[in-house]
């Protein structure tokens, strides 16, 4: 899949703490892995529906234009709409 830039990017891996920790997306009960990489430079996420094989992943670049989205075999909406809701789960 292609790769997407998202202003609010940046904002949304930042409320995702570092490792494995859990998040409520939809009603149901998420698996959400943050990874950081090359000293910052780049994110691994990762989430996965617990009880099922529904699960996607990208990696987030951070360049000095700004942080790109590099989804992993799904479409970039699809990775957004996970994130979105994950960093909502794990704001107070």
């Amino acid at each position: 899949m292609g790769e997407s830039r998202d202003e609010g990017l940046d904002a949304l891996i930042g409320a995702i703490p570092e490792g494995w920790s859990r998040a409520r997306i939809a009603g149901q009960a998420w698996g959400v892995t943050r990874t950081t990489r090359a000293g910052g430079k780049v994110v691994s996420f990762e989430a996965e529906r617990l009880g099922s094989a529904e699960g996607l992943g990208a990696n987030i670049w951070f360049t000095a234009d700004g942080a790109v989205l590099k989804p992993c075999e799904v479409p970039a909406e699809s990775v957004l709409e996970v994130l979105r809701a994950a960093a909502s789960s794990h704001r107070p």
